[in-house]
């Protein structure tokens, strides 16, 4: 039996309610969407995020009253906004501080779909969604980095935009493309200004309705890892679901107060955060005829800039012997000529491989880093969903790949050294490892039986 949404047919509501769907869309994605009643601590990253992304656009749009998205004249107005506009420094710094928990947030966001396997069937696509978010979310960041025209805003954004020449063929021209001048110039502010401030933003916000729509369609997942839909009482409401308001709304809200005296106490006693929300080098404004001595991306980026700069010409030769045995290794599998597709495949790599430099590669493994989360659902063959339910070593794995990524994340901020790029090389191998070896090893070992209702104990 379908739960049915009432609607409202007297007063000012019942007269919108006749024009617009608006107290049953309040019902159905709110007061009477079932969420699993045992829902814990990690889940109170999503909300954040939702905050943190409203904080971004309202402060954002506070900000641009003053900026002047002019070479001569962006820098003086960052310092115009710090110094005469009244509390200025005060939005500027939520917008500054607001960056980096917008990664946090979304990193523990994503951890918490990986532990409980919320990539599973059916929220494939809740997941695409995501990782498309966090894609954009990243292209929003480095298009705002170049903003405040410091220096290490100006030559972070040179180094990134050139990394695009490396691309065999086009290259050269997508570069000059995206900077709309043969260096970073007042073009190239005006570009990212404009994709910065209405481009990505529109594309974001479209993301996060769709992630939330999708969300809802399916129903939020649980640390057991059960669908909660699949037992429901004769009203067909679940019987392991609460009403997300009052429930969860009240239940974020500590959440938030929590995060709020943590964001607020950043903005007022660590805005720069000892260098890693913002650089000293970004207090200097751009000068196109000194570079600085180190030039890293702030730290949300550092890890796949570390799988970047440790992809060296021996490197490059480990990852053709990679692809190359990964080639053979389906090739002996293949029982058809209609398999061959991958082997196929590894051969054109290795080739291309030896015919081109190891920066363009180091590029495709930055992205393929990235891109290789969208495949999650896909990769995962475990019959469980949730860690809990999972052998030992599973856990094992995951502990391994988040403690590489968090190494590669330390070893981005430091300048380059042999000992620390065979480090970032190793750390590259195994985040890969992980994905490449998931079709594999998420089988095996001895799973636990998940229970047929979640697990809640109520306090």
């Amino acid at each position: 039996m379908a739960i049915e949404h009432e609607v409202e047919t007297t007063g000012l509501v019942g007269w919108i309610d006749r024009r617009f769907p608006l107290t049953s869309t309040w019902k159905k994605h709110v007061s009477e969407y079932y969420a699993p009643k045992n829902f814990n601590f990690w889940y109170f990253f999503g909300s954040l995020a939702l905050l943190v992304l409203v904080n971004q656009i309202v402060t954002g749009i506070f900000l641009t009253m003053n900026y002047k998205p002019d070479a001569t004249l962006a820098f003086s107005s960052v310092e115009y906004i710090m110094r005469e506009v009244p509390w200025g420094w005060l939005i500027r710094y939520m917008h500054s501080t607001g960056a980096s928990m917008f990664f946090v947030v979304v990193y523990l966001h994503m951890f918490r779909g990986l532990l409980y396997g919320s990539y599973r069937k059916p929220r494939e696509l809740v997941w695409v969604f995501g990782c498309a978010i966090f894609l954009c979310l990243m292209a929003e960041a480095f298009f705002g980095y170049l903003l405040p025209w410091g220096q290490m805003s100006f030559w972070g954004a040179q180094v990134i935009v050139n990394l695009f020449s490396a691309i065999p063929f086009i290259g050269p021209d997508l570069s000059l493309w995206i900077r709309g001048d043969y260096v970073v110039s007042d073009v190239t502010l005006n570009r990212f200004f404009a994709f910065h401030v209405i481009a990505i933003p529109l594309v974001l916000i479209g993301l996060v309705v769709a992630h939330l729509v999708a969300l809802h369609e399916v129903g939020s997942n649980n640390p057991d890892g059960i669908e909660i839909k699949a037992k429901k009482d004769p009203d067909g409401i679940p019987l392991d679901g609460i009403p997300f308001h009052p429930y969860y709304s009240v239940h974020d809200f500590m959440g938030v107060t929590v995060f709020l005296f943590i964001f607020a106490a950043i903005i007022f006693f660590a805005p720069e955060m000892g260098g890693y929300f913002l650089e000293a080098n970004n207090f200097i404004p751009a000068n196109p005829l000194q570079t600085p001595q180190e030039i890293a991306p702030v730290w949300y980026f550092t890890a796949f800039y570390a799988m970047l700069r440790a992809t060296t010409d021996p490197f490059k030769i480990v990852l053709m012997i990679i692809v190359a045995l990964l080639g053979l290794f389906a090739l002996v599998r293949a029982r058809g000529k209609w398999k061959l597709g991958l082997p196929v495949l590894a051969v054109l790599v290795v080739l291309a491989m030896a015919f081109t430099e190891s920066k363009f590669w180091g590029v495709v493994v930055m992205g393929g880093a990235v891109i290789s989360l969208f495949f999650l659902p896909w990769l995962d063959r475990s019959p469980v969903k949730s860690i809990r339910y999972r052998p030992f070593f599973h856990k094992v794995f995951y502990g391994i790949f988040v403690l590489a990524f968090l190494t590669l994340g330390f070893l981005g901020t430091k300048p380059p050294s042999p000992a620390s790029t065979l480090i970032a090389q190793v750390c590259a191998l195994i985040y890969f490892a992980f994905f490449l070896g998931m079709p594999v090893w998420t089988r095996l070992g001895t799973f636990k039986q998940p229970p047929e209702r979640v697990r809640f104990k109520p306090h």
